[in-house]
């Protein structure tokens, strides 16, 4: 039996324990620099990393570059209305916010694209969007404010770039795509930086500058190529619901690395995620052909989160 759809969805699962990780990076690198000055570093160096590996081998296609440029801006657009907002938001209504993602994929597959998930994609994506919201707040209440909303269209965003990714992932060379989208939202990014004089600050530590190339090399070279190269059998509702661990992978670095604690709730939250998880698989698992995969059009993709 060939399992190369089941071998996405775990090359998908990777590539959100790695973002996970990413958490404590972004952690340790926000006490010293903004957003823009971390984005523009880490995804400019980490495009040029994958670059080197290319050999400056970009897309020829005008075509390709369409689709690069599209997923580049998706990717500095979400990671920006992201930051902006979490300014004047709690973290934890942030983070609930960014998961509703998982729900917001296969509606706009189902209203622009005329795909009907099956009955276990819903109920996977209501069971990661409940496990998300007691992990990042350990209760099931949030009150909105302005700051949630510019998060929840930093969510849209963050869906349209998942769906681009699934596109693009069956169109051209997936280093040559991550490459591209890497550098374009880290020198979007670095042009915010020289325009804003008051976000121009590269003063920063060693404990910084290794968070930065940490998230250079593992976040942005290794796991959004893993994210593209997943994504090219692995539909997007598939990608969704396995991107929703990210928060529980955040959660478990951040208890082992920065000593934080999760509440009893907030492990009921990430055993949510997880069931929801293996819902979303059960009919890649019990399925007698793991190989097929949808078409690009009638197929049901980070976070990256800040």
């Amino acid at each position: 039996m060939n399992n190369t759809r089941l071998k996405s969805d775990l090359t998908l699962l990777l590539a959100a324990a790695i973002w996970g990780s990413g958490f404590v990076a972004q952690k340790i690198a926000s006490a010293e620099i903004s957003s823009f000055v971390f984005n523009g570093l880490r995804f400019t160096a980490g495009g040029i990393l994958l670059a080197l590996g290319l050999r400056f081998n970009f897309p020829t296609r005008l075509k390709d570059w369409r689709w690069v440029l599209l997923g580049g801006i998706l990717l500095f657009g979400g990671s920006t209305l992201q930051q902006i907002g979490i300014a004047t938001t709690t973290a934890a209504n942030a983070g609930f916010i960014t998961g509703l993602y998982v729900v917001i994929i296969p509606i706009l597959l189902f209203i622009f694209g005329r795909q009907r998930p099956g009955w276990y994609v819903w109920a996977a994506a209501g069971m990661a969007v409940t496990g998300t919201l007691l992990l990042s707040s350990g209760s099931l209440r949030i009150q909105l404010n302005t700051g949630d909303t510019i998060v929840l269209g930093g969510a849209l965003v963050w869906a349209l770039h998942v769906i681009v990714v699934g596109k693009a992932a069956n169109r051209m060379n997936s280093l040559q795509f991550a490459a591209g989208q890497a550098l374009i939202c880290g020198l979007l990014n670095l042009a915010i930086v020289w325009g804003w004089p008051q976000e121009n600050r590269l003063i920063m530590s060693p404990t910084t500058l290794l968070a930065i190339a940490y998230s250079a090399v593992f976040i942005v070279s290794l796991a959004f190529t893993l994210q593209v190269m997943g994504q090219r059998y692995a539909p997007p509702t598939d990608a969704a619901i396995l991107f929703s661990s990210e928060a529980v992978f955040a959660a478990l670095f951040g208890a082992l690395l920065l000593g934080e604690r999760l509440q009893p709730v907030q492990w009921l939250g990430a055993a949510l995620i997880f069931a929801a998880m293996l819902l979303s698989q059960g009919h890649v698992l019990l399925s007698s052909d793991l190989s097929v995969s949808p078409a690009p059009m009638s197929r049901p993709a980070d976070t990256s989160s800040d």
